[in-house]
C-alpha cells in the first residue's frame, strides 16, 4: 500500500474527506519526526513504538573493490511492533 492508498483507506474508515485525512497523516508524521529529533519515543499502546537507535561505528567492505572501509556511527529511526499488532497478524 502506498501513501495514496493509505489515505483513501483511512478516509473511508474515519468518514473523513481525503483532503482532511491527508492533513491528519501529514500532521502525524511531522509530529513523530519532531519527537524523534528531540530524542523522545512515540509509543502507541497496542500498535508499537517509534524510537531512535544508535548504530555503532563499524568496518565494512566495499563490494566493488573488496577494500575495507570505515562506516561511521549513526542514529537511525526504528519501529518496534506492539503485542496487539503482532497478535493480529497470526
Amino acid at each position: 500500500m502506498n501513501k495514496a492508498g493509505l489515505i483513501a483507506a483511512m478516509a473511508e474508515k474515519a468518514g473523513l474527506s481525503k483532503r482532511d485525512t491527508e492533513k491528519a497523516l501529514a500532521a502525524f508524521t511531522a509530529t513523530v519526526e519532531e519527537a524523534l529529533k528531540a530524542g523522545d519515543k512515540v509509543q502507541l499502546v497496542g500498535f508499537g513504538t517509534f524510537e531512535v537507535r544508535e548504530r555503532a561505528a563499524r568496518e565494512g567492505i566495499n563490494p566493488s573493490t573488496r577494500e575495507a572501509i570505515k562506516i561511521p556511527a549513526a542514529k537511525v529511526p526504528a519501529f518496534k511492533a506492539g503485542q496487539a499488532l503482532k497478535d493480529s497478524l497470526k
